[in-house]
């Protein structure tokens, strides 16, 4: 996206919007060079933070990773995201194929090393009709040691709050106050409005979808002023089992009363007592008034933890 395209797209965001004077406004980008020439004139045009895709500091990963980029390409835009934005992120896959607890500690160090304030560290999944799945099903990629995995997570955990980058939700870590303001929007159950290509939003009690081919969202933004697909209301159920799912991924965890109160369902019917009973008693789970928190032992099963507990 050309920089005079993004200062456009603020200078809208502006009239529609106030915006705060301590606005947060990120520009995710993959670390090539040819994007990296253009931080200064995003940065001009008003970007003032940066999400940069590296996912691993290791060639040969990239590569299986299906990156573009190389590892001393990534690590130049890094450093020019750096003198461009006070604020920069950058993230990494682990529990990659072969990758060992000490392969990963030595590039999770290397990675705190560059002193960005915030980083996003993802598990490799293997998620249904992508190209690992496929090579899953034809015994060319081992599903990764679970036991192997909980150790690497546990590691990551421990090395970034030694660093002073703690977790803040299950896969981010940043400095206090670093925090990905928008992102918090989302785990938080804030409004947010999805406007461009594919984007989602929620917004007043309606879930938005717009339409996902850049072509055809242009069309219908000529046609009719908007590339909206779809609006749908959200019952008070889905209100409230996405404000869960959503909110149990953060350390803060989630206040039942807020929730209660957004979606009109009584707090004791948001989640099964006896669930969250058993689950505290193991050390998964944190109650304090109407605080539910997943544990540091509870996050690396949280799927299964918010399976077991979640009522509507």
């Amino acid at each position: 996206m050309p920089p005079e395209t993004v200062a456009a797209l603020i200078d809208a965001a502006a009239g529609h919007w106030r915006m705060a004077e301590t606005v947060e406004i990120t520009l995710e980008a993959n670390p090539s060079s040819v994007e990296a020439a253009r931080f200064g004139d995003l940065a001009g045009a008003g970007v003032n933070r940066v999400s940069l895709g590296l996912q691993a500091m290791d060639d040969e990963a990239l590569v299986f990773l299906g990156r573009a980029h190389g590892v001393a390409e990534g690590l130049a835009a890094l450093d020019t995201a750096q003198a461009s934005f006070a604020r920069v992120s950058f993230d990494l896959i682990y529990a990659r194929p072969d990758q060992s607890l000490a392969d990963w500690e030595a590039e999770l160090a290397r990675a705190i090393g560059f002193g960005t304030e915030h980083l996003s560290l993802y598990q490799l999944t293997i998620e249904p009709g992508t190209r690992f799945a496929t090579l899953a099903a034809q015994g060319l990629l081992q599903p990764f040691d679970p036991d192997l995995g909980a150790d690497l997570f546990d590691a990551t955990r421990a090395l970034t709050a030694d660093a002073g980058l703690p977790a803040y939700e299950i896969s981010n870590h940043a400095l206090p106050g670093a925090e990905s303001r928008h992102n918090l929007t989302y785990w938080r159950y804030g409004d947010y409005a999805g406007v461009g290509p594919g984007a989602h939003g929620r917004r007043n009690g309606l879930a938005t979808i717009r339409r996902k081919k850049p072509e055809n969202w242009m069309a219908a933004v000529a046609r009719n002023g908007h590339g909206t697909e779809s609006e749908t209301p959200l019952v008070a159920a889905e209100r409230a089992s996405e404000a869960l799912l959503m909110g149990l991924r953060l350390t803060e965890g989630v206040d039942l009363a807020r929730i209660a109160d957004q979606s009109g369902i009584a707090p004791d019917a948001l989640v099964d007592a006896r669930a969250v009973a058993q689950l505290s008693a193991q050390g998964l789970l944190s109650m304090d008034d109407s605080r539910l928190t997943v544990t540091d032992t509870g996050m690396p099963v949280l799927d299964r933890v918010l399976a077991e507990i979640v009522a509507v």
